[in-house]
């Protein structure tokens, strides 16, 4: 994090494998290191970088979980353009910049190709072609083109099954690509132009003649058609992208977004780099254009709402753009299950894992939501507490808290087993593993033999703990007094339960889950540092799970691993065994901070900080696990995805930790007490949301004394930490 210039930036802006089912084994197909992702909403293409969509691999066009496109291939005479540069704009938008092979008799080329790219339900493209000779030059400019109309899952686990149907029809200027059974396909046609065009099976082809010193532009426009129902690209020729409904949102979003101004340079770039990714993940629903934007998981196969992932990154994220928080609440919601169905694993109250508009069969159309997830719906209820502590959307939140007495439901008819809160999959066809660390391999014991379902995960009593805790307090808040000592009396219980049945005294950490004969589940890895986060570890246990979190087994340099570099299953290439995930670590920074372990949260902090700028600025879903000592730089894991929403949220939760920024809206506080680490310089941001209005904070390192303006009137700042663990002050006010 070295370097201190002065830079301004807005913190804001614009388990994968072989399918079955619902249920995943290996990992995604990988995306080339070299290839060009753009993402707008929940569509995206991935091409490499002179442009071109090749067939036979992962890149295309996607839109509704459909590949729209999966060859797109440009021709000058029949030759492929030479890449000279990507000029990335905007999330959605990106200029390739390339040169056609010489024109007969020369050495050089002098035809310059310009493809000017804009991805958003469709795609939108403009074809320059410069000369920059002395004589007009006559060419074939082509686009071999195809949509094989699959779905995502079939691309992403590398099993493509090409449906039979799929016809393509002439007529105008252009060619429409259809699959009859699933309804999906493509229109496309070039628009905006006196150039003739020739439409034939997987072509278009214009005849050109360019001008000496002059230029050619070409239009294509590639309109979706989904459940029959052709629709326009959010980008398209008659609708430029100065009005396009995308930029709009992004413009929006860029001016109610918090401001950050820091000294050092690679910080205000990282955070610069977060804003833009997390802006263009946002989820808008067009039936409620007034309600605030849900979050997709992740680019490129993850571009749809999920609980889980939605629901840690608007918490990761808050402190950016609380109206994330509040739509994605909304979102699952409405969502939320009210039946009991076992090849969806919906049951009453319970928050869905993912949400797909896939074409797996040609019956199912929609929207299919699946709720194999043991985490999200207790989130739910921690999310909406932490809106109720910033003081924002009041009236939105109080409306909010029967899904969360309805989760809350779920969680003790149907997932508490002997006082914990187990899952096991309902049928063959679902998630083996149902926690963040969901790959069938994900959770085992020390000699690395795989844990058996039904298991109780530690983090998620962690997280059932901090959601009756939210609940009591909402209950304490209202006057509830019933409903808050019952919660708080389910908090309580809880927590001393886990800290006697999961601790291994041993050992001197806590087991990463119960198996389905009540084994103690001895790998050691990252779980517990989620308890941290949620404040269900007692206070005589967090000095070891701390050391054991910092230890060279466990801490890379860049990061904490998953798993620990001893355990039998320790395989730092691999997806849950030994890599380091952001996200993972962002949650033990906030717990390592919580329990006063300042050092090692900078620690943690300043390691993700630095991986962040070995991966240009952005950091990935995750990275391999291998020591800093022996790598320098972090490697790559090949199927991370990037952007991925809580790797974006990342950063701003580090710097949240970092300021030790924590409020107490309903009770007119706001504990502030920077700790950054050195080399960190100072740094200003403003307009952060809290209590229904906008503060600015002012800090620098070394100096743990802030500057705070535009609290609200009433509002005390409390300079220095918070209490280290938020205790049980009373038999009826459980910490938050």
């Amino acid at each position: 994090m070295a370097g201190k210039t002065d830079k301004e930036a807005k913190i804001g802006s614009s388990g994968g494998g072989v399918m079955d089912g619902w249920s995943f084994h290996g990992q995604p197909t990988a995306i080339g290191s070299g290839d060009m992702t753009l993402v707008a909403g929940g569509s995206f293409s991935v091409s490499t970088r002179n442009g071109d969509i090749v067939p036979g691999g992962a890149q295309g066009v996607y839109y509704a979980d459909t590949r729209l496109l999966s060859r797109w291939e440009l021709r000058i005479d029949d030759a492929p353009v030479e890449e000279l540069r990507v000029l990335p704009s905007e999330p959605h938008h990106a200029t390739f910049v390339g040169r056609a092979r010489p024109r007969p008799g020369q050495t050089e080329s002098t035809l310059l190709v310009i493809r000017d790219r804009y991805v958003g339900g469709g795609l939108c493209e403009d074809i320059v072609v410069r000369n920059l000779s002395e004589e007009p030059a006559g060419c074939v400019v082509s686009l071999n083109l195809h949509s094989d109309v699959c779905d995502l899952f079939e691309v992403k686990t590398g099993r493509v099954r090409f449906p039979a149907d799929v016809e393509t029809t002439l007529g105008g200027r252009g060619l429409r690509i259809l699959s009859v059974s699933k309804g999906r396909g493509v229109h496309v046609q070039a628009v905006d132009g006196d150039i003739p065009v020739i439409a034939a099976p997987g072509m278009l082809i214009f005849r050109v003649v360019v001008p000496a010193r002059g230029e050619t532009r070409l239009t294509v426009q590639v309109s979706p058609i989904i459940d029959g129902v052709e629709s326009e690209p959010w980008f398209s020729a008659t609708c430029i992208p100065e009005q396009g409904e995308a930029a709009r949102l992004l413009s929006e979003y860029e001016v109610h977004i918090p401001v950050v101004r820091a000294s050092n340079a690679a910080l205000a770039d990282i955070l610069d780099r977060s804003r833009i990714d997390l802006g263009s993940l946002r989820l808008f629903e067009v039936e409620r254009p007034d309600e605030p934007p849900s979050i997709a998981a992740g680019a490129p196969w993850f571009m749809t709402l999920f609980g889980r992932d939605s629901l840690l990154t608007s918490w990761l994220a808050l402190p950016l753009d609380p109206n994330l928080a509040l739509g994605t609440l909304y979102r699952l919601a409405r969502l939320q299950g009210v039946k009991t169905d076992p090849l969806t694993e919906e049951e009453p109250g319970k928050i869905m894992h993912e949400l797909r508009y896939g074409v797996r069969t040609a019956a199912e159309s929609g929207a299919q939501a699946y709720y194999g997830s043991v985490d999200a719906t207790p989130l739910f209820v921690v999310l909406l507490g932490e809106l109720r502590r910033w003081g924002l959307h009041h009236e939105a939140v109080e409306g909010l808290i029967p899904h969360a007495d309805a989760a809350l439901g779920w969680i003790e008819r149907h997932g508490m087993r002997d006082g914990f809160l187990w899952y096991q999959r309902k049928t063959d066809q679902g998630l083996v593993n149902q926690g963040w660390k969901d790959s069938f391999d994900g959770i085992n014991f020390a000699d690395g033999s795989l844990a058996r379902a039904p298991i109780a995960l530690a983090e998620v009593q962690g997280y059932a703990y901090a959601a009756y805790v939210a609940r009591h307090h909402f209950a304490r808040e209202s006057g509830d007094d019933e409903t808050a000592n019952r919660c708080m009396a389910r908090a309580v219980e809880l927590r001393e339960a886990f800290n006697q049945r999961f601790w291994l005294p041993g050992k001197g950490y806590f087991a990463t889950g119960l198996d389905r004969d009540g084994r103690l589940i001895d790998g050691l890895g990252s779980n517990m540092g989620h308890c941290l986060w949620s404040g269900i570890v007692e206070e005589d246990k967090a000095v070891s799970v701390a050391a054991h979190l910092l230890s060279p087994r466990m801490f890379t340099g860049f990061g904490i691993r998953t798993l620990a570099s001893d355990m039998g299953a320790y395989n730092p290439m691999s997806y849950h065994n030994g890599s380091v995930w952001p996200h993972d670590n962002a949650l033990m920074v906030a717990g390592l901070m919580r329990y006063g372990f300042v050092e090692e949260a900078q620690r943690v902090a300043t390691g993700l900080l630095d991986a962040a700028g070995s991966f240009g600025g952005r950091l990935p879903e995750l990275f391999c696990g291998f020591d800093r000592a022996e790598f320098p730089v972090p490697v790559p894991y090949p199927t991370s995805c990037s952007p991925q929403a809580w790797a974006s949220a990342t950063p701003v939760q580090l710097v949240r930790a970092l300021l030790r920024l924590d409020p107490r809206a309903p009770h007119g506080r706001l504990w502030l007490s920077p700790v950054l680490p050195e080399g960190f310089g100072w740094l200003r941001i403003s307009g952060i949301w809290f209590a229904g209005g906008r503060i600015t904070v002012e800090a620098a390192e070394g100096n743990t004394t802030p500057i705070v303006t535009g609290l609200p009137e009433g509002t005390e700042l409390v300079v220095g930490p918070r209490p280290p663990l938020a205790a049980f002050v009373a038999p009826a006010r459980p910490g938050a």
